[in-house]
């Protein structure tokens, strides 16, 4: 037996370098694409996920592993060194991780550390070709591992921590040759453009040895799996210094209420027993308790509706990081993943739950609803049918009743005709539910269904997927945010803005400045090498002095930028929209760029609607109650005027004067 560690020279120990110098963090939801074959993999964040809005995904161990073709043949290692396993090559890794990237998705392997091969089923040669035979592998050998003991006291610790599960070799983490072996393969992984980690069964690792590899590693990004459980000696709040911990209790908790009554819900969180939201990581099920592993007791694709209502609450409702499980269907748990691989989900071997139109489509609605990390205007019926709002970005409506539904209710949202992104596969091919001035609207929701909207889809132009861009996401990071992501919206075509505080000071290696990065890992980004006011990729930090708050936008087509203040101009109003045929009358906000000057991009197409021809109007508050025209035809509006009428064609940038009344409308 030969003890060696990987070394990573030249190119790669930049990578890990700069990797780990902006670590990943954690998004709005991602997907475990359980046993997918990396090659698939990379064709569904170019396909669907990336697109989707989908933050991650989570791959199968890539680490050697013994031949037998039981799924839990991945999480029995035979080398660290080897990257070849049953998902495909290591070159087929490091392809699907940059495809992944170029598509704006995040990567987060899953590392099985703590037990190691003991099936021999299978023979004795790994699937990287390497030989082994149980506590002797390539790079490890018996002095690396605890005693032959079996996990069998979970109400002590060290039992817990010391010895093997079914058998197997449980790895010594406290040994400093363990350590560094276990942290150079997250290194590799990292280097090779890699985000996160889930950590296998943590559990069984102490927590100050898991926190010294996690140290060696340089602090990626993680989560642990930690299966909390009342008397037991180990719990997950002794883990969740190190990372996010993987909250079982949530996914029963859902179960259970479901079963029950979803009223209760409203209150899911730490007064349930459950972790902080910052520090769970969240699931209706997972790939073991799918399989009825680690105590059950969660719905699974088998569920059927109940199933969909429940990834619905989970990516609707605001608490921790939530996981869309989606593997292949099965009557024996034990049963490893198909020979022929998904076929864009056209294979029916495989689930797909992700590509479940409920499930998919609320991952935009979770995206976009992010930043109002609130539950507002609830609504439940006293048993089992619930509504709720996310500030005014979005409200749900879920209805586990036998019957259909249908309810006034209060939104919170502005006025606006809105997609009900669950009622079709594509978020606007569906019905349309209208939220009045006051807030309110009608919902009709069939048994056991549910019913989503938010102002990412508006009907017909109020929402950002109405645009075009280069790039899926667009992220600002800098001094301001301490390097972290800052979602910016796309707001017109290939133009993203986001309101940025600025404070006028930098961090300890400078000034203050900023860059703008595609996907939130520095894969794809843009500073300005020359200062001129116009991006370039991967070009130096954009230094700038200003203070206060500011509107920063960014072409991702032209690629110029610019800074603008916000809150330094007065105007008689506090919000102005454009309604016209060009959004089907809908509202989409205007910005106020000087002292009373609202402007907004419009894509006008030349025509009109079945009233007559192309025609818009401003109004103040988004409700008809102050709006105004043009009766006279002469570039100043007045008050509940006519409508406007232009037949020009193509983007143009619309300006209006809530003093002058003076409106512009000039080609960009």
């Amino acid at each position: 037996m030969t003890r060696r560690l990987p070394t990573l020279l030249g190119s790669a120990c930049l990578a890990v370098t700069a990797s780990l110098a902006n670590p990943a963090q954690a998004g709005t939801a991602f997907v475990h694409l359980f046993e997918w074959k990396w090659n698939d993999i990379a064709a569904e964040c170019e396909n669907f996920l990336g697109p989707k809005g989908f933050d991650a995904v989570q791959i199968s161990p890539p680490q050697e592993h013994i031949t037998v073709s039981n799924w839990w043949a991945r999480y029995q290692p035979v080398s660290f060194t080897n990257l070849n396993s049953r998902s495909g090559s290591e070159t087929e890794l490091q392809n699907m991780i940059n495809r992944c990237h170029a598509a704006g998705v995040k990567i987060y392997a899953d590392v099985v550390m703590n037990n190691w091969a003991s099936n021999t089923a299978g023979g004795n040669y790994g699937s990287g070709g390497d030989y082994w035979t149980p506590r002797n592998y390539p790079d490890l050998g018996s002095q690396d591992f605890h005693n032959d003991c079996t996990v069998n006291n979970y109400q002590d610790a060290n039992n817990v921590w010391d010895c093997g599960l079914l058998g197997m070799p449980d790895l010594n983490t406290g040994t400093s040759y363990s350590q560094a072996y276990a942290a150079a393969y997250m290194q590799r992984l990292t280097s090779m453009g890699v985000d996160g980690f889930r950590i296998d069964a943590a559990k069984h690792i102490r927590p100050g040895e898991l926190d010294s590899i996690m140290s060696q590693a340089g602090r990626p990004w993680a989560f642990l799996e930690v299966i909390g459980a009342a008397g037991e000696a180990v719990q997950p709040s002794q883990y969740t210094y190190i990372g996010q911990v993987t909250e079982f209790g949530y996914g029963t908790a859902v179960k259970g209420n479901f079963d029950g009554q979803i009223k209760n819900l409203r209150t899911l969180g730490t007064s349930w027993g459950l972790l902080p939201s910052a520090s769970a990581t969240v699931f209706i099920v997972n790939h073991d308790r799918e399989r009825g592993h680690g105590g059950g007791g969660m719905y699974t694709y088998k569920d059927g509706a109940k199933y969909n209502l429940a990834n619905v609450f989970m990516l609707a409702f605001p608490y921790g990081y939530p996981k869309v499980m989606s593997g292949y269907a099965f009557t024996d748990p034990d049963a490893g993943p198909p020979s022929s691989g998904p076929a864009n989900c056209t294979n029916s071997a495989w689930n797909c739950d992700h590509r479940w139109a409920n499930i998919a489509n609320m991952a935009e609605f979770r995206n976009y609803t992010t930043s109002a990390w609130t539950v507002d205007n609830w609504w439940d019926n006293g048993s089992n049918a619930i509504a709720f709002g996310r500030g005014n970005k979005g409200f749900v409506v879920i209805n586990n009743e036998s019957y259909s539904l249908t309810q006034r209710l209060y939104t919170g949202l502005p006025a606006a005709t809105y997609c009900n992104v669950l009622s079709a596969a594509e978020p606007c091919n569906g019905t349309k539910i209208t939220v009045d001035g006051a807030g309110y609207a009608t919902f009709t929701v069939a048994a056991y269904s549910a019913a989503a909207i938010h102002g990412g889809k508006v009907d017909g132009g109020g929402g950002g997927d109405d645009y075009t861009s280069t790039y899926p996401t667009m992220n600002f990071r800098g001094t301001p945010n301490s390097w972290g992501t800052t979602a910016m919206t796309l707001v017109a075509d290939h133009t993203w803005e986001a309101t940025i505080t600025f404070s006028g000071n930098g961090d300890a290696n400078g000034a203050q400045r900023f860059k703008f990065d595609m996907a939130g890992n520095w894969v794809t980004n843009f500073g300005d090498t020359n200062g001129d006011g116009v991006a370039n990729q991967g070009g130096s930090d954009i230094h700038t002095s200003v203070t206060g708050q500011y509107k920063v936008r960014f072409n991702d087509q032209t690629l110029a930028y610019s800074l603008t203040p916000v809150g330094s101009f007065g105007s008689n109003f506090s919000t102005m929209y454009f309604r016209g045929t060009p959004n089907s009358w809908g509202t989409t906000a205007m910005t106020l760029v000087a002292n009373n000057t609202w402007q907004v991009t419009v894509n006008f197409s030349g025509s009109g609607d079945s009233n007559g021809s192309q025609r818009f109007k401003f109004d103040a508050y988004a409700n008809w109650a102050t709006n105004w025209g043009d009766s006279n035809a002469d570039g100043l509006a007045n008050a509940s005027g006519a409508d406007i009428f232009t037949s020009v064609s193509g983007t143009y940038l619309v300006t209006f004067n809530d003093a002058t009344l003076a409106y512009t409308v000039t080609a960009q």
